[in-house]
């Protein structure tokens, strides 16, 4: 299967190295190797690469050029998270989280020396969920179980053909949820039952619980601010973990539900996706929360009309900026003190939002200082300058894109 490389107007190789080097981009564009006899490319360090699940498979990109490295065909639906490492994904399969290698360099960064694979290393899982990354582990959630598996996000790359050494907690009744372990050992998981969720536990290193709280329903989503302070959303504001103490943040609405948090670990504020309307049909939501990690405080953003977004559709950048994929094709950055839109690019065509959560519909992650955005319609997937909004790349598949994932390099 081969995929059909489109560029911009007037984009050639040397363009594209150059807008890469001119973003200060982490990843860096393989340099030619005159050397007629030698066997490989020269680079400087690895290049990121895409995961893009599709119906009926994976296919692998490479993160600069979006060439086709790699087509693995797998069955049902899948979801990708990046393991951490650099070099993994984790794919939810009905056994559990499947390791899958989306190619390396070697050890000095001189060569490409792995294709691309789906192994037959599983982290065995009954309905694998979350993936959280944080403080050097890998933290994995099963839903049916609600056990969370913990394991040194690096010592994945040392596999040899066996799972690395895990921990895993027990939980009291089996949920959708998430747990997150900080640098102290402490491990934060939700809680629930198969009829509903109230709030989260908290552990320390010995596994014994030191706090909980009830006062979050329908809790779901997990993210880690500046100075450790994790956020998890609720069906009428927030739950703040800081140090020790939770503190409750109520929502502004009656409903006011938030269920992702969108964090960087040097910027206070956490945003989350906000929603008002527990009857709304569809997944497309027009309003942003901003929570305030420091204050304990919560503050609604409304959008401008015409654009809205999903789930897949927001990020933050380099510099801590709200990156949001908007229903009106373009790809928005916006202040996280206020939200207020400070640039807007447009990338793809105007979209809708999908009958269910989990059918093909614009997707976007963000790696350094370029965003990645999916086309669904056009079986499309970009690659954008989030300083400039100059499309470095863009490429056609045999497939439609759903969920993406990046292995950063």
């Amino acid at each position: 299967m081969e995929t059909q490389l489109h560029r911009r107007a007037g984009m050639t190789a040397a363009l594209l190295t150059t807008a890469l080097l001119a973003t200060g981009c982490a990843t860096s564009t393989p340099a030619v190797n005159t050397d007629a006899e030698a066997s490989a490319t020269q680079v400087d360090q690895p290049t990121p690469r895409i995961t893009l699940t599709y119906d009926g498979g994976i296919f692998v990109l490479d993160g600069e050029t979006l060439e086709l490295e790699g087509d693995l065909p797998i069955d049902g639906f899948t979801r990708v998270n990046a393991a951490g490492d650099g070099r993994h994904v984790l794919v939810t399969t009905a056994e559990g989280f499947q390791v899958l290698d989306a190619g390396t360099w070697t050890e000095d960064g001189s060569s490409y020396v792995a294709e691309p694979e789906l192994t037959d290393l599983v982290f065995e899982a009954d309905t694998a969920g979350h993936v959280v990354r944080h403080a050097g582990k890998t933290i994995l959630y099963a839903d049916g179980t609600s056990e969370t598996t913990i394991f040194e996000t690096d010592d994945l790359l040392e596999t040899d053909g066996e799972l690395p050494e895990t921990e895993v907690v027990p939980a009291p009744e089996a949920h959708h949820g998430v747990s997150i372990e900080l640098e102290d050992g402490t491990l934060l998981t939700t809680v629930g039952n198969s009829e509903s969720r109230s709030g989260i536990r908290v552990l320390n290193e010995d596994r014994e619980e030191v706090a909980t709280s009830d006062e979050c329903p329908s809790v779901h989503g997990e993210g880690t601010a500046a100075n450790e302070v994790v956020v998890f959303g609720c069906s009428n504001g927030a739950l703040v973990y800081d140090d020790g103490e939770i503190t409750k943040i109520t929502a502004p609405d009656e409903f006011g539900r938030m269920g992702n948090a969108y964090v960087t670990e040097n910027s206070t504020i956490a945003v989350g996706d906000y929603k008002t309307d527990p009857d709304a049909e569809g997944y497309v939501l027009t309003k942003l929360t901003l929570i305030d990690t420091e204050a304990k405080t919560m503050q609604i953003v409304d959008l401008p009309e015409g654009i809205g977004y999903t789930f897949r559709d927001v990020a933050r950048g380099p510099h801590d900026e709200i990156v949001l994929l908007g229903t009106d094709g373009q790809l928005h950055i916006l202040d996280e003190t206020t939200g207020a839109i400070e640039q807007s690019y447009p990338v793809i065509e105007a979209w809708e939002g999908p009958a269910e959560w989990q059918d093909p519909h614009p997707a976007l992650t963000v790696n350094g200082h370029i965003a990645y955005v999916t086309e669904p319609a056009s079986n499309g997937v970009h690659a954008v300058d989030i300083e400039t909004g100059g499309v470095l790349a863009s490429a056609e598949l045999d497939g439609t894109p759903n969920e993406i994932a990046v292995a950063a390099g």
